[in-house]
């Protein structure tokens, strides 16, 4: 139904603008008495053999949401009723921004892509803690980032903040360096800047009575030397592990007349790349920490090539617009086949 009647009408009107409609619609029919359940029932697979145990976590299944779209954690209780094994918050800031001017989202439908120059938009990571008290029983990811006005000589502070504001209110936290809508954010990738911000968030977390999984978010469009150097940082500082991939700033082979419009895409487009990503990670780290796969998984296969390539997890973020709920389903049925 979704992608027949439902997604022909939500892309006949502005991206952004749809996006929290639809977020209005979701919380109005979850309070419905018993929708909820009916919701978890048609949707959910719940199968032991799709546990992932991964950072000292039990992931009910592989099947993640992407950090941006459910920004301010607004919605994860509802989200997770489509049978997210995880949902991923943020990217949050320390304190609230407007992000960058509108309109800042576009959709490629002939690429089944998207196109956001969004900016961290959010409310700031105090208010998403209050909704944060109210889990009950999600497993969340926090990703957090700096803010715009923040200079890269003083980012760190911002990581800081975030860490220790949501530390008790997360499962993992997210390194988010690689967005490229932040002015110069992406430079905090290289290999000094980057080492001593994980290893800051590293000797904080090691103070903690109980650590938390601290993983990192890189972009597609690192070079084979710039990898190499990510791998020499996670196995020194020995974080948890890595998000492959984030937006990238390539357009090669587009169709679509948007194909022009400033920022990261995602979506179909970066597939091939972000795979590719994860199994230069894989190899040529000997599989020495967990991956994450996100990057244009539309459909099961999408998911078990990220799988094969070396994740462990995957996520989904433009694949969910372009293909509806069901295709958290469809990627853990599949996966249950596998293990037959």
């Amino acid at each position: 139904m979704y992608k027949f009647f439902l997604k022909p009408l939500l892309f006949l009107f502005d991206p952004e603008w749809v996006h929290y409609r639809v977020f209005a619609l979701l919380k109005l029919v979850n309070r419905i008495p018993g929708m909820p359940l009916l919701i978890r029932a048609y949707y959910q697979v719940n199968d032991q053999r799709l546990e992932r145990k991964l950072f000292g976590l039990t992931f009910p299944n592989p099947v993640g949401l992407a950090a941006g779209f459910d920004k301010d954690a607004k919605l994860f209780h509802e989200l997770s009723n489509f049978g997210f094994g995880f949902i991923e918050i943020g990217t949050l800031t320390p304190k609230p921004q407007p992000g960058n001017p509108k309109k800042r989202l576009f959709r490629l439908p002939e690429d089944q892509g998207l196109i956001n120059r969004l900016g961290f938009n959010n409310e700031g990571v105090t208010s998403a803690i209050e909704r944060l008290k109210k889990n009950r029983g999600v497993l969340i990811g926090g990703n957090i980032g700096k803010n715009k006005i923040t200079a890269n000589e003083d980012a760190v502070s911002d990581y800081i903040q975030c860490f220790e504001a949501l530390f008790p209110y997360v499962d993992y936290f997210v390194v988010n360096v690689s967005s490229p809508n932040t002015p110069n954010l992406r430079a905090l990738q290289d290999k000094e800047p980057l080492t001593h911000l994980l290893q800051t968030l590293k000797d904080l977390n090691l103070k903690k009575e109980s650590p938390k999984p601290i993983l990192l978010k890189i972009a597609p469009d690192l070079t084979e030397e710039q990898l190499t150097d990510i791998i020499d940082i996670i196995t020194t500082v020995k974080i948890d592990g890595v998000i492959a991939t984030n937006t990238t700033l390539s357009r090669e082979g587009l169709k679509s007349n948007s194909k022009t419009e400033v920022g990261g895409l995602s979506g179909k487009p970066v597939k091939d790349r972000s795979t590719a990503v994860i199994r230069f990670l894989a190899e040529n780290s000997n599989q020495a920490f967990p991956i994450i796969g996100v990057g244009g998984i539309h459909h099961p296969e999408d998911a078990l090539e990220k799988i094969a390539a070396g994740a462990t997890l995957v996520q989904l973020y433009t694949g969910f617009i372009y293909e509806g709920p069901s295709i958290v389903k469809r990627i853990n049925k599949r996966l249950l086949k596998e293990v037959r």
